[in-house]
Formats: structure tokens, C-alpha cells, sequence
């Protein structure tokens, strides 16, 4: 019997320090319910409990809540009941920052350690404003680029959103597979670009998102048929389940888009959109007049210099500038295809699957230009110069 025990004693803490068996994939949701969207944070869990994790791909959720008081770390797992979250809470973390990118990266690190993979989605859950707060008249800005906590009044910048991939990237080892933000209006190029290094596939709106968010059982149904699916096979399936899902489906009928970027096309888009501001640096005043019009008519997302990027070059071929011919448009067409592997749509026939920054005048250039240069798209493309040359 002392024997036994004795291999026992050295076996058990041995087995209780082995490895968590890796999977195909393991999905990392950021859920920061610390705002007016709480009550969203049970709705979509729920649905994601009515496919769970599996053999094959892992459902893991960080949720902050402010009516639970605290932030839970949850394995989703499959159950029968659509009104209550019953997925077991592996942490409970207490209090913890949901506006602090810091608290991104722990999380990344946590769920590789824990729940290793071959691939990784990251999701940034929570409310959302592109790469720019939106500026009051009264010069104060409301803070949202993304992840805002109204318990410490942080949120996360475009910049921070960057570093945070990053280093996310770091610790799983190579770039994340897929990063998502169910979010609004972060389907755009210069967010986008903060991850250029670090992240395969960016997933995103163009517009405001709806409160239920993604249909997370629509979209789980769909990847756990294929769970070996690739990075741009993922944000295709979370396309076309989103759009459908307001399109009568399970989220009823709403105005949405989405779109799934190719971030190895990100060069290529750079090229399109540096020659684009080349030829504006060579137009004379009348010339550049064209440019602000079409800026002002093309397709916006919620702030009117948040613009389509394949619609404004429609406007433009259409008015004919001095310094664009037939094959700039082919090209910054092509290159626009190339980065935007999934688009779709309902109640946004002129959505094309990007957006960018074009203001159409100098109030709102001025506003946010100091803050554009410090963007890698800026570093990139020259294209806040670009702007600036416009209204001068």
C-alpha cells in the first residue's frame, strides 16, 4: 500500500501538469458588457451555448458585466437553454479594466496557455467608432474607439487596438488568424492598418452594428460543420451569417454591413491609395473642388467623412479628374477586390466593403489631422497629406 501511495504521490502532480490537448481552433471573445450594452453579453453567449465548443474548436469568453458586478472568464459549452448563461465560469476575475488593452493581452495569453490551437479568433466585443472618437462641437470627445468601460472611463485607442495584436501575435507565436471587431464602424482601412503585422484576416462593419451584434449560433453552426476551415473561410462564414441573419434571419431585418479583409493585399491597397493621393497633390483648385464633391456624396458610414472607398471612386471616374485616367480606377479597383475578400449587404446597395477617412471639409480635416498622422496608414500612403493639399 506505501508503495501505491508513493506512485501515486509522483504520478498525480504529473498528469495534473499536462498539456491541454491542442485544437483546430480556439475562439477568444472580449465581452466588455461594462456599458450600455450589457444586456446584449447574455443574449449572444446564449447563442453561441446552442453550439458550444467541440472536439475540434474552443469557445472562450471574457465577460465583463455591470449588473454581475465583476468579469467571468466561461468555457461556452452546448445546452438547451436560451435564457440563461450556463457554461461553467472557470475565473472569476473580480474587478478587471475592459478599457485598458492590457487587459486584451492577458486574456490572449490565458486562453493559449489554456486552450492551445492551431488558430486563433480574437473578437473585441463592445461598442465602436472606427479609428477616430467622434469630436462634440463643443470640443469634447466622446470616448469610444472601441472597448469602453464606464467604470473606469477608459476605452481602448486605435493605437493601443494595434499594440495589443501585436503583442497578442507574440504570444501565440504567429500573426493572429482572425481578428473581429463586433463592433461599429471598424471596417476601415486605417484600423486595419494598426494590425497590418500581427493579424491574417480582419473581420469587421463598415456601419453601425445593431445591438444583438453577430449571430453567434448562425455563425457557430456554420464553422463547426467545417472546424478546419481557414482564416479567410471564417470571415466569409461570419459574412454571410451576419448579413443573413438581419436579412429576416434570426436577428430579423436591419440595415447592415460586413465585410473579411485579406491583410497580405494590405501593400497593394497602400500602392492604389498613395497614387490616388499623388494625383490629388497635382490638381489645380477647380480640380480638387471634384474631389470634395465626390467626398460629399459618396457613400458614409454614421460620420460623414467615414466614406466607401470603392464608391467615392465611382463618383470620381463619373465627374472625370484631370490626373486619373481609365487605368487608375482599374488598378485601385483591383486592389480594393484583392483586400476585400467577403462583402455583403442589405439596405447598402453602394457599400463596397471598405471604408476610409475623407472629409469634405476643412472644419473636420483640422479636427482630427494631428491625430491621423500619427496612424501607420497615414506613414504608408501620404494620405493625410493628400488631404491637407485639398484644402488649402
Amino acid at each position: 500500500m506505501r508503495s501505491l501511495l508513493a506512485v501515486l504521490a509522483f504520478v498525480l502532480p504529473t498528469l495534473a501538469l499536462a498539456a491541454p490537448a491542442e485544437k483546430e481552433w480556439t475562439f477568444l471573445i472580449f465581452l466588455n458588457g461594462n456599458n450600455s450594452l450589457d444586456s446584449f453579453g447574455p443574449l449572444n453567449i446564449n447563442q453561441a451555448e446552442t453550439i458550444g465548443s467541440t472536439d475540434k474548436v474552443n469557445i472562450v469568453v471574457q465577460w465583463a458585466s455591470l449588473q454581475n458586478g465583476d468579469v467571468r472568464r466561461l468555457l461556452v459549452q452546448k445546452d438547451n437553454d436560451p435564457k440563461k448563461v450556463t457554461s461553467p465560469i472557470v475565473q472569476n476575475m473580480g474587478k478587471v479594466d475592459m478599457g485598458d488593452y492590457h487587459s486584451i493581452v492577458d486574456f490572449v495569453k490565458w486562453g493559449v496557455a489554456n486552450y492551445p490551437a492551431k488558430h486563433y479568433f480574437l473578437d473585441v466585443w463592445d461598442h465602436g467608432s472606427g479609428w477616430h472618437s467622434k469630436r462634440f462641437a463643443e470640443g469634447t470627445i466622446n470616448p469610444m474607439d472601441i472597448s469602453l468601460d464606464e467604470n473606469t472611463g477608459n476605452m481602448i485607442t486605435t493605437k493601443q487596438l494595434g499594440q495589443a495584436l501585436k503583442e497578442s501575435a507574440a504570444i501565440i507565436g504567429h500573426k493572429v488568424d482572425v481578428y473581429g471587431s463586433d463592433a461599429c464602424l471598424m471596417a476601415m482601412a486605417e484600423v486595419a492598418h494598426e494590425m497590418a503585422d500581427s493579424v491574417d484576416v480582419y473581420v469587421g462593419s463598415q456601419e453601425v452594428e445593431p445591438g444583438a451584434g453577430w449571430p453567434y449560433g448562425d455563425f457557430m453552426k456554420m464553422w463547426a460543420a467545417k472546424p478546419t476551415a481557414t482564416a479567410a473561410e471564417v470571415g466569409q462564414m461570419l459574412t454571410q451569417t451576419y448579413v443573413a441573419s438581419y436579412k429576416g434571419g434570426s436577428n430579423g431585418s436591419d440595415s447592415v454591413t460586413f465585410s473579411a479583409f485579406d491583410m497580405s493585399q494590405l501593400g497593394t491597397l497602400d500602392t492604389s491609395v498613395k497614387m490616388f493621393g499623388d494625383a490629388i497633390l497635382k490638381l489645380s483648385k477647380t480640380e480638387k473642388a471634384k474631389i470634395v464633391k465626390a467626398f460629399s456624396s459618396a457613400q458614409s458610414y454614421t460620420y460623414g467623412d467615414y466614406i466607401d472607398f470603392g464608391d467615392a471612386l465611382s463618383l470620381l471616374e463619373k465627374a472625370g479628374v484631370s490626373t486619373m485616367d481609365a487605368g487608375f480606377y482599374t488598378t485601385a479597383r483591383a486592389a480594393e477586390k484583392a483586400f476585400v475578400i467577403a462583402n455583403d449587404q442589405t439596405g447598402y446597395a453602394k457599400a463596397t466593403g471598405l471604408s476610409i477617412w475623407g472629409p469634405s471639409d476643412k472644419s473636420t480635416y483640422g479636427q482630427y489631422s494631428a491625430l491621423y498622422a500619427d496612424l501607420q496608414f497615414q506613414a504608408a500612403t501620404h494620405w493625410g497629406d493628400a488631404l491637407k493639399f485639398l484644402f488649402q
